[in-house]
């Protein structure tokens, strides 16, 4: 009976298959992102959704270094070969004023995402302009920067005994920026092939400029008035100053050679058993447990972004949302996925595939908290990340920045004040030149 019931419900399940892909056989979805881990999990998360549904949905992606220019030269010919994308959260402003994007404000508020996902996500990745109350994408892939540190490194008692001794409190997780610079000059051994931290120092887009950043926003400092395009005072004022000079000393504690780090390096440098400290975003720490592509996955710990000296904590914001392409021939679809999209048990499986979530429900459990070493870690952080200008000419802005703050970082030149003052100069000048704040 067992076996003739069983026949009976996978025949019901095939002609219901069958029917749902009939029924659904020309429709069709395509969502463009970045080629790396988290697009492979999502190609499986929409997977489940085509099972669903009967729409089958793609993940198209692309390397990293061509993302935005295919992405952009296809929104700005008005194509369709997209239906939806994964975009970088500094795009928001470039592509929702270009019109690009599909404003998403009365699906927002209509799932009251502003209470749904992370503060910070909602801020950052998807209201343009800041505080407008404007939402152009769905939170989708939560991350930013945190720390991978050495454990048996930190654990080793002839090493916590000498520690002690020489700077007088337990050599442990760092509690602050400065305990962060103690222990980096701790084992700083250059003779002995061991050096202290790993950080980000590449110039090529935003790695170094994320790296600045979790040292500018624990100093309590700030970039400018995101609403008001002011920098005088704010970008070079004093908080940013010694952020800068913090986060060059910290450069004189890493490996030799690492003037152009970023993601791959600083893994490298926990892997290969360069540093004590590591730097990354959140994405890249799945490689650090794997115990495939770490040899020292069993003693690789995590923690988050520590706080400066006045107790402010906060981190680089990564990740990105999912928006709806203005030229897609299928929105209606698009916004029936990103429903399914929204749900919690959908937001549940996405973390369980490797997903970084931005739901606050999810982030907030036990069950994600506990499911890897650096969940919790992520979680602190993602209620405490701050971001880059999201204006259209962010890129300038950006390149700004880097041209000012290499050379001091990693060639010693100028003093911090002397490079946030000409980056102020600089800003300003970007600004007026597109007519932003007072005329």
């Amino acid at each position: 009976m067992r076996k003739t019931m069983t026949s009976m419900l996978a025949g019901i399940g095939l002609v219901l298959a069958c029917g749902t892909s009939v029924y659904a056989q020309d429709k069709e979805l395509t969502i463009f992102w970045a080629e790396w881990d988290p697009a492979n999990y999502l190609q499986e998360l929409v997977n489940l959704y085509e099972a669903e549904s009967g729409v089958k949905v793609t993940v198209e992606t692309t390397p990293w270094s061509d993302f935005q220019t295919k992405a952009f030269t296809e929104f700005n010919a008005k194509g369709s070969a997209y239906d939806m994308v994964v975009g970088d959260s500094q795009w928001i402003g470039a592509a929702s004023e270009a019109g690009h994007y599909v404003d998403l404000t009365d699906f927002f508020n209509k799932h009251n995402l502003k209470e749904v996902m992370a503060p910070a996500t909602v801020k950052y990745y998807a209201e343009y302009p800041s505080n407008s109350g404007k939402y152009w994408s769905i939170p989708a892939e939560g991350d930013a920067v945190g720390w991978s540190y050495r454990k048996d490194w930190f654990e080793d008692p002839k090493e916590m005994e000498a520690f002690k001794a020489k700077y007088g409190y337990d050599l442990g997780v760092p509690k602050d920026w400065k305990q962060l610079r103690d222990i980096a000059e701790f084992f700083h051994r250059p003779d002995e092939k061991r050096y202290g931290v790993a950080i980000y120092t590449d110039n090529s887009y935003d790695a170094l400029v994320m790296g600045v950043e979790n040292a500018i926003f624990s100093f309590g400092g700030e970039l400018g008035d995101y609403a008001t395009y002011k920098v005088d005072g704010i970008i070079n004022s004093e908080q940013n100053v010694k952020a800068l000079e913090a986060y060059k000393e910290l450069y004189s504690f890493t490996p030799p050679g690492w003037a152009k780090a970023f993601f791959i390096e600083d893994n490298q440098a926990i892997t290969e058993n360069l540093a004590a400290m590591s730097m990354n975003y959140f994405a890249f720490f799945p490689a650090l447990i794997n115990e495939a592509s770490n040899p020292n996955a069993k003693v690789t710990g995590f923690f988050a972004n520590p706080p400066g000296p006045n107790g402010d904590q906060f981190a680089a914001l990564g990740g990105q949302g999912i928006s709806v392409i203005s030229y897609s021939q299928n929105q209606e679809e698009a916004m029936k996925f990103l429903e399914w999209f929204i749900k919690d048990e959908t937001q549940k499986k996405w973390a369980e595939l490797g997903g970084y979530t931005a739901s606050a429900k999810v982030l907030e459990s036990p069950e994600f908290q506990n499911a890897t070493p650096y969940n919790k870690a992520f979680y602190e952080t993602m209620f405490k990340v701050k971001d880059f200008w999201a204006t259209p000419e962010y890129a300038e802005l950006l390149i700004q920045m880097n041209q000012r703050v290499y050379p001091y970082i990693t060639g010693n030149q100028g003093t911090a004040k002397e490079v946030l003052d000409a980056l102020a100069a600089d800003w300003n000048a970007t600004f007026k030149k597109y007519g932003r704040g007072k005329s």
